[in-house]
């Protein structure tokens, strides 16, 4: 058989009406699998950063690092932290931001305690009334975006003031000591309660907030919801011509962020063991770092609630092996800047491909 015969057989077998085109995959590199790959699973990168960072200070340290007390007193010192991470990244998901999700979390632990001691209400109804607090601080912050359309920035900026100030003025910048709270209000410190497994420490707010991510993830994940934030997140305008409320998702989304918020506030109550007006200054640049070292896009639409938790482990396993190792606490912030600004690369970098 011929050449010409051989190509024409090829043709007719490969040609014709019932035959569906293909296209060469361009995809065939290592770089572009890998670029692929990350965009699908943006968890991925904090994750293997996660883990070299505890390989690398197992080794530098040895037992006094690489021991289960070790390992999970880095958990009890990032549940604060990682709480209200995972508040930040329901709205950054969204493409927005919270810059009051430190204030939030710490009236709604003023108004516990407040409520207990200054009115003698029940326990569980302060605690009740601090977590309808955080939801109508998130929800005023939903209206104003959704509603109103105004900045995110420029709406929880505004909030985290007014928050502060109300926080000051309402608890007359009193403290509520922990000694009182031990005897009167017991219920309160619940998310310091620890228990042990063989020779690791846990405590309820560590579990809390690894239950609580892994719920997030679920829900955003495999359910409407979760798909209609992600998409508004990508492009609301398209979002809602596709039939998503954008404003109801919006606005569910603040208000869930606040309620997680008031949550990270009665664990706050048990982690330094009283209510305190000043303290838990610094959840909103912690949230936002946490949260762009997990790999979760600052444009909205992408990425894993999973990786806010890694890193905010990330940030804690630095910050244990650093002071570990006898070095100055200056090494962490620049470690910490260094992490922030290659995240935000990588995500450039990712967000480049998948376009």
């Amino acid at each position: 058989m011929s050449a010409d015969t051989d190509y024409d057989e090829t043709t007719r077998k490969t040609s014709g009406p019932d035959t569906v085109a293909e296209f060469a995959d361009t995809r065939k590199g290592f770089v572009s699998r890998l670029q692929h790959a990350l965009h699908v699973n943006p968890a991925l990168v904090p994750l293997f950063v996660l883990l070299a960072s505890i390989v690398i200070f197992g080794l530098l340290l040895g037992s006094k690092f690489f021991s289960p007390f070790a390992l999970t007193l880095i958990l009890q010192q990032v549940q604060i932290v990682g709480i209200v991470a995972a508040a930040q990244s329901l709205v950054i998901l969204t493409a927005g931001i919270d810059l009051s999700v430190g204030a939030i979390m710490v009236l709604s632990s003023v108004v516990m305690g407040q409520f207990t001691f200054r009115y003698g209400l029940p326990v569980e109804v302060a605690v009740t009334l601090g977590l309808v607090t955080g939801m109508i601080c998130g929800y005023i912050n939903g209206w104003l975006v959704a509603v109103m359309k105004l900045p995110p920035f420029i709406v929880t900026l505004g909030m985290w003031q007014i928050v502060l100030a109300t926080n000051f003025l309402y608890s007359a910048n009193e403290t509520i000591r922990a000694q009182d709270i031990e005897a009167n209000a017991p219920l309160l410190q619940v998310f310091a309660t620890k228990f042990s497994v063989g020779g690791a420490v846990f405590t309820v707010g560590v579990v809390f907030m690894v239950v609580l991510m892994l719920i997030l993830a679920y829900v955003l994940k495999h359910t409407a919801w979760g798909r209609h934030v992600y998409a508004v997140g990508d492009d609301p305008e398209a979002a809602q011509l596709s039939g998503v409320n954008v404003r109801k998702t919006l606005i569910s989304v603040y208000m869930l962020s606040g309620l997680i918020c008031a949550f990270a506030g009665w664990a706050l109550i048990g982690r330094i063991g009283s209510v305190s007006p000043t303290s838990g200054q610094l959840a909103n640049i912690e949230s936002i770092t946490a949260v762009v070292i997990g790999g979760i896009s600052l444009f909205g639409g992408r990425g894993s609630i999973l990786g806010a938790l890694f890193g905010a482990l990330i940030v804690g396993v630095f910050t244990l092996g650093l002071r570990l190792a006898g070095a100055d606490a200056q090494w962490t912030f620049l470690l910490i800047g260094v992490l922030i600004i290659g995240a935000v690369a990588v995500d450039q970098w990712i967000r480049k491909v998948s376009a």
